[in-house]
């Protein structure tokens, strides 16, 4: 990029023998081409141009493309401007002009090194990570699959919460919300299971569901990137108000906040309660909850009733409906566990197994105006839950 075009020509005449060349007079139709077709492996720009020089034009590319080799080739150059393009604007190589061919590429060559090194080291590790969360994610629900059903059932309803704040960093949260019962790997099914079934723990199993959002936190804290979504695990069951040391008030990560009301309101609406009762439970509860979230909860939950228990023949299965029970086919294998949420892939699935099914299933499922066979109406669905409905179990 530069702005006489007759350079900018024969450099490109040059270059592109060994490279794909896109050229640009001037700053403003450069931060175009990397806006429409970048990132590029390298950048080489003039320092004075008209409007909006070299180096500010590196600082911004540095913040849209940091993986860009930037390299600056210039007419002006003296010590201080080329440390300050190092230094300000993560310059990576600084040229004088006139330049001779093969020190262009050179330099070209080794910016295109550089950046091939960095994407490639970004790539393995978003695999790498990709693969751990696999990992984990599939170890809960073979695990506790009760622990992985929760999840689940917040899943969406978090998330559009989250979006309807304009939330930094959404894959934070979204991550947090997937691996929010890690912990429940060291701890027994069947707590999980009273949890749903009654709402809330008492004694000791209470102290020990207390500890598992910092185990789940302590198990991600060695992952790198991972520290600010274990820190929203660990705090997501405080109380708005706070208790102890700790953080409180806005000082608790929003990730966490948002999961304390939609976790809670789980808690309310898979123990019986509807949905004006849970949400009026939830505002007794001073201190317990952001209240921005918490009247954003009441918005976003839709407007009707919450959950109800009820028995459904198994052809009248509907997607959205919470399993109250294991299903089991007649070898013993489970086809599905208590507390999955049932999505049309599911549905489908046992309908072609045939025979080896039990005839009703105990289930959670919001009431309709006109119930037929304990069928769910999607939109409410869609309203209180936007489960995201994913088991491994289906």
């Amino acid at each position: 990029m530069d702005d006489d075009a007759e350079l900018v020509a024969a450099l490109r005449r040059t270059m592109r023998r060994k490279y794909v060349v896109d050229v640009a007079v001037g700053p403003i139709r450069a931060l175009e081409a990397v806006t429409e077709r970048g990132p590029y492996a390298a950048v080489v720009a003039d320092l004075r141009m008209p409007g909006l020089d070299g180096m500010d034009f590196f600082s911004r590319l540095r913040r849209v493309c940091p993986d860009t080799a930037r390299i600056m080739l210039t007419g002006y150059a003296d010590l201080p401007t080329a440390m300050e393009a190092v230094n300000a604007a993560g310059v990576f190589r600084f040229l004088s002009k006139p330049c001779a061919e093969d020190a262009l590429e050179e330099a070209l060559a080794a910016g295109v090194a550089q950046y091939q090194q960095a994407t490639a080291e970004k790539e393995f590790l978003k695999g790498a990570l990709r693969g751990i969360i696999k990992v984990l994610t599939d170890l809960l629900a073979l695990q506790n699959p009760e622990a992985m059903g929760r999840a689940s059932r917040v899943r969406r309803l978090v998330l559009d919460m989250a979006r309807s704040l304009e939330a930094p960093d959404l894959w934070r949260i979204e991550l947090a919300v997937t691996l929010s019962q890690l912990g429940a790997l060291v701890m027994p099914e069947a707590m999980f299971a009273a949890l749903r079934a009654e709402g809330e723990l008492t004694g000791d199993r209470a102290a020990l569901f207390n500890r598992h959002p910092i185990i789940g936190a302590d198990l991600l804290a060695s992952i790198p990137k991972l520290d600010e979504v274990a820190d929203i695990i660990r705090h997501q069951e405080r109380p708005f108000a706070g208790e102890g040391d700790g953080p409180s008030g806005p000082d608790i990560p929003l990730g966490a906040r948002l999961l304390k009301a939609a976790l809670d309101y789980d808690r309310l609406l898979t123990s019986g309660a509807g949905r004006e009762a849970a949400l009026e439970a939830m505002r007794g509860r001073t201190g317990v909850y952001d209240p921005e979230i918490l009247e954003l909860l009441s918005v976003m939950a839709g407007s009707r009733e919450g959950y109800s228990r009820c028995e459904t023949p198994l052809s009248c299965l509907t997607a959205g409906m919470v399993l109250e029970e294991d299903i089991r086919l007649s070898t013993g294998e489970k086809a599905a566990v208590a507390g999955q949420v049932v999505d049309a892939g599911l549905v489908e699935r046992l309908r072609a197994l045939g025979g080896g099914r039990p005839e009703t299933l105990r289930v959670l499922a919001p009431p309709v105006e006109e119930p037929a066979c304990g069928i769910v109406d999607t939109e409410l669905l869609a309203l209180l839950r936007r489960v995201r409905n994913a088991s491994p179990h289906g």
